[in-house]
């Protein structure tokens, strides 16, 4: 006799079908028969119960960039439901495979206002891959298996399943099989041998190519192709935000980032290339500039494996549908083994400018009573950390000093917030990622605005022990939009100073350890016992109130205009 089980139960199991070990969320009413399951499952499934909706989903954000397997959450309905509209947002934009289960009023009160329902459907289908609602316990293992599917191929991106109530307690007899094909969906696209041929001899070509690094390299698990392809063709790479870790931060074509607040020698010889390879990134604003003046002397080669990036913000030459690590496997034996000795100086030649004009003032300091920098805060955490660190950091100052001063060797080394610029995003997603590599060391970068919008998930680092090691860079300003009035707005700081909370006592609530360092002198030996520390810890870091991030291409400017500080611009002849 066939087995019946409620539609709650058929979840589970296919959860554990799917290989799912952890999940992340928070119980109500409406889906209480999934999480009284879920208690039956306590050693197969880890239920992380975080403090907030938002919260568990950046911390399955963080899980799925960190583990490479997508992210589940698990929440109620109604104002549960809308809480998820953010992390599902940054999820879409930058491309993380998350599954996440909302629980609905019974089918037969939809529609009627019923108590915490709400259009699910309608307000989710815009941020993401795929939504459905599952009104039948017969449905449940069919939504769940194309769920996963959907959300881990072709290119990531979040699903949504709205379970009703009565489909979690109904009967069912269907067993679960995982999804393998859908018709009409075509997640990796047969590659064209034309495309790749034209463009090797495209590359074989040029004398002044230049390679943008995106995060479809890190998602296709591309790294060790991608650094063959690179060496053999010699070929320089500017990274995006995104796509920093894709080549070791110390390898001799790694030329920096790229954009707005990028390393000169990619933003200037991006409009003095000849050929422009763009792999498995969406030429954002922030890395193109203005677009009238973008790489006026290079054809443009975009491979991606979404269509509909091309020719969608920078017009291309060649556009290769593909997979990036088929792509790059297809290219290496067609590229000539090359040597652009002259080419590549060039960046070093920048770099060096930007490491006398703007680094050293940056991220290097001299005088021990003088309050940290929190480009040398960065720099001396990475030195310490060693190998194998992973950075997480949040939205403004904080994002993009520690990307630009976090030295990385190992793939899958940096999260963050990019395309939405989440501000809350990072102690969650820190949570999560050292969830999903416990074995490598989280360290958090956040502004003293930023973590202030998810601090109550400390709760969650107290009650699960979580060896998170965060670094508050705190000025008391949200200090990104006050660089922005000091620069642009004639120094009208409206609405960006900040009183902040005691820090520590905080910690303290939480029973987290937590230092404070107002010198240069403090910072040594403070940054030691975090990094020695096997729990977790709260660096608070008091930064100068006026510190900035520097080069700067601002909007509205070509990426090869960048200024050094408020006043001066650089002059690469």
């Amino acid at each position: 006799m066939t087995e019946k089980i409620t539609g709650a139960e058929a979840l589970v199991r296919g959860l554990i079908a799917e290989g799912t070990d952890r999940i992340f969320g928070y119980p109500g009413g409406y889906i209480i028969p999934v999480f009284d399951r879920l208690y039956d499952y306590t050693d197969r499934i880890t239920n992380v119960l975080t403090r907030h909706e938002q919260g568990a989903m950046h911390a399955a954000q963080g899980y799925a960039r960190a583990s490479h397997r997508p992210g589940v959450v698990i929440v109620t309905s109604g104002p549960a439901a809308t809480n998820l509209i953010t992390g599902l947002s940054d999820a879409l934009m930058d491309s993380t495979p998350l599954v996440v289960i909302t629980g609905q009023a019974p089918s037969a009160m939809l529609g009627t206002d019923a108590f915490q329902e709400t259009d699910v459907m309608g307000i989710t289908q815009p941020v993401t891959k795929w939504s459905y609602q599952v009104r039948s316990a017969d449905k449940v293992a069919w939504a769940l298996s194309h769920a996963f599917h959907i959300a881990s191929t072709g290119r990531p991106g979040p699903v949504v399943l709205d379970f009703t109530k009565d489909a979690q307690t109904g009967l069912t007899d269907a067993g679960y099989e995982p999804c393998h094909f859908i018709r009409s969906y075509i997640p990796r696209p047969e590659i064209n041998m034309a495309d790749i041929k034209q463009l090797a001899e495209l590359i074989n070509k040029s004398h002044r190519p230049m390679i943008l690094a995106g995060q479809g390299i890190t998602i296709a698990e591309a790294e060790d192709a991608f650094r063959t392809l690179v060496e053999k063709a010699d070929i320089p790479v500017g990274a995006t935000l995104l796509g920093l870790s894709t080549l070791p931060s110390d390898h001799r074509l790694f030329k920096g980032m790229l954009g707005m607040h990028g390393n000169f020698g990619p933003n200037v010889n991006t409009n003095r290339a000849d050929l422009i390879v763009a792999i498995g990134m969406r030429f954002d604003d922030r890395v193109t500039g203005v677009t009238e003046h973008y790489a006026p002397q290079a054809k443009i080669v975009h491979i991606d494996i979404d269509e509909s990036e091309f020719n969608k913000n920078i017009p291309v030459d060649l556009r290769v549908h593909a997979d990036a690590r088929e792509a790059i496997e297809a290219l290496i034996p067609l590229v000539n083994k090359a040597s652009r000795e002259e080419w590549v100086a060039t960046f070093d030649r920048y770099n060096a400018d930007e490491r006398r004009l703007v680094i050293e003032k940056a991220a290097y300091g001299t005088d021990p009573d003088e309050a940290p920098t929190m480009g040398e805060t960065a720099r001396l955490v990475s030195e310490a950390a060693g190998e194998n660190a992973i950075l997480v950091n949040d939205v403004g100052q904080n994002q993009m000093l520690s990307a630009r001063y976090f030295r990385y060797t190992s793939p899958r080394s940096i999260i963050t917030s990019g395309g939405l610029g989440t501000m809350g995003f990072g102690l969650p997603a820190a949570i999560g990622a050292k969830m999903g590599a416990p074995e490598r060391e989280v360290y958090l970068f956040v502004g003293d605005g930023g973590i202030q919008m998810t601090i109550q998930e400390l709760g969650t680092i107290m009650q699960y022990g979580t060896a998170v090691k965060i670094i508050v860079l705190n000025n008391n300003f949200l200090g990104n939009v006050r660089q922005w009035q000091s620069l642009f707005f004639n120094e009208r700081y409206s609405q960006t100073k900040l009183l902040n909370p005691d820090f520590k006592t905080l910690c303290t609530a939480y029973g987290i350890e937590s230092i404070d360092v107002a010198t240069r002198a403090e910072l040594p030996e403070a940054i030691r016992r975090l990094v020695a520390s096997d729990k977790p810890m709260l660096l608070n870091v008091n930064i100068r109130e006026e510190d900035m991030v520097f080069p700067m291409t601002p909007v509205g400017a070509a990426v090869d205009y960048i200024m050094i500080n408020q006043t001066e611009t650089y002059n690469p002849e």
